[in-house]
């Protein structure tokens, strides 16, 4: 112990056994009946172990007692971009300070919040803010609060050196659903406002230049009967707008972000370098996405930013369709694009964890579990009939299948398989994610005729509906 710790500790003595004896000798002296003879015995011993504990104090803390920081401070550069916190894991003395130096190095917005309440403002790509933590003395959460960017991985786990060991892993997503989802209502009615989605295809136009303009917009749709659910939409709709043309036609998209995040667009009818056309822009921003289709096929666009999986997955996606230079005419066309459906807060730990795991709640021909169930698709005995589909995932392919119908063409990525005339057949058009065809039959008598998925599981969980074939 050295000599200035030893003379604290005996001041300390000195002064609390001076402030007993001011209590109990007045007290001695002014009463008519002495104080109980072991009292002032025991005011001098809590001064002197008072005085002992001070000068024990000087020492090591008994093992119980957690020791106190050094007060320093640590400074940590902290980089967000890929939809990650780099680094996730930090680690600091009990009662030291933190300070965060946060940089974007990604495309889009970001931030950083910590959940004593401290942030960064949002970043825009490159730019810094410096987050003071403060002292820490136990662990802390740190998060990007950007919808869905934290269920994607933005988190940061701030631990105490005690704590490092036991602590929870940070990418655990809270609240992740532990049970499978109780099925939809598929065979209930639809709400009586409810208006399917027209799946007939027109023609594609009689010009070479297109002008088309998309909006992103964050709305409400009825996904199933009686099931509403908040979806990410390019035009309002789930899919997005339909894109139609030929060899050689040039596309002029005007593409705005009227949403609240920021968003892209990816059109793989294009074939162009994706660093500015598919760029992400944020709310209020637009953009211009100018390609010429050089080849024919039925072809997926969706958004391209970061994290893909939920916003493809919350509705983003559409279909451009390249007519093939010797497509013959048919009587009735009609387009299906398959998607999947996640109900809940779009980029809740929840949904994104189904994601991850490809665990929808169910599966949607444009948009709608069921759909066509409800409002069947329609045409007369005798007739040709052209489907065309569009796998759009974001984790599932489909197997496209009419019940008592052949096709006697079949069109997949841009080759004819099966052509009208040929010996053969085919029973299903088989599309992974991201591939799209079409099939033709002509059917044989007035009926209703079930078209599904053929995956069983998709088929029975909303990827079905009906053609009424009539005379």
């Amino acid at each position: 112990m050295n000599a200035d710790t030893l003379l604290w500790s005996l001041l300390l003595g000195v002064i609390v056994v001076a402030a007993a004896a001011a209590i109990i000798i007045p007290t001695v002296r002014n009463s008519s009946t002495a104080p109980p003879p072991g009292a002032v015995g025991t005011a001098l011993g809590a001064a002197l172990t008072a005085a002992a504990l001070g000068i024990a104090g000087s020492g090591t803390a008994p093992a119980s007692e957690v020791p106190a920081g050094s007060g320093q401070v640590r400074t940590v550069d902290v980089v967000l971009g890929d939809m990650t916190v780099s680094p996730s894991h930090v680690t600091v003395a009990p009662g030291d300070s933190l300070v965060l130096r946060v940089r974007n190095e990604d495309t889009q917005v970001h931030d950083l919040v910590v959940e004593t309440g401290a942030r960064t403002p949002r970043l825009a790509p490159g730019d810094s803010a410096t987050l003071q933590v403060g002292t820490v003395t136990e662990p802390i959460d740190a998060w990007c609060t950007v919808l869905g960017h934290s269920a994607a991985g933005m988190r940061m786990r701030i631990d105490t050196t005690d704590t490092a060991d036991s602590a929870d892993s940070p990418d655990t997503p809270a609240g992740a659903d532990s049970g499978p989802p109780a099925p939809l209502p598929l065979s209930a009615e639809m709400s009586d406002d409810w208006q399917p989605r027209d799946a007939v295809l027109p023609p594609a136009p009689d010009r070479t230049e297109h002008e088309v303009e998309i909006r992103v917009t964050e709305t409400e749709l009825e996904v199933a009967p009686g099931v509403r659910q908040s979806v990410w939409t390019f035009g309002g709709d789930v899919p997005g707008p339909v894109l139609r043309g030929k060899v050689g036609d040039v596309f002029t998209v005007t593409f705005v972000n009227d949403g609240t995040m920021g968003h892209g667009i990816d059109f793989h009818a294009s074939s162009l370098a994706p660093d500015e056309p598919m760029r992400t822009i944020n709310p209020g921003e637009r953009l211009t996405y100018r390609f010429r289709a050089e080849k024919a096929g039925a072809w997926v666009y969706h958004c391209s930013t970061s994290p893909m999986l939920q916003h493809i997955g919350n509705g983003m996606y559409g279909a451009v369709i390249i007519d093939p230079p010797d497509l013959e005419p048919v009587d009735r066309e009609y387009l299906l694009v398959q998607g999947e459906l996640y109900l809940g807060e779009p980029g809740s730990a929840d949904q994104v964890a189904r994601m991850r795991a490809g665990e929808p709640d169910a599966w949607v021909f444009n948009g709608v579990a069921a759909g066509y169930a409800h409002a069947p698709l329609t045409a007369e005995v005798g007739e040709r009939v052209r489907i065309w589909v569009v796998a759009a995932g974001p984790t599932s392919g489909t197997s496209f299948h009419i019940v008592g119908a052949q096709f006697d063409t079949v069109y997949k990525e841009g080759a004819y398989l099966v052509r009208r005339g040929d010996a053969g057949g085919a029973q299903a058009l088989d599309l992974a994610v991201a591939q799209g065809g079409f099939v033709e039959t002509v059917f044989p008598e007035a009926g209703s005729y079930p078209f599904v998925d053929h995956g069983m599981r998709h088929a029975e969980n909303g990827a079905r509906g009906f053609f009424t074939i009539t005379e």
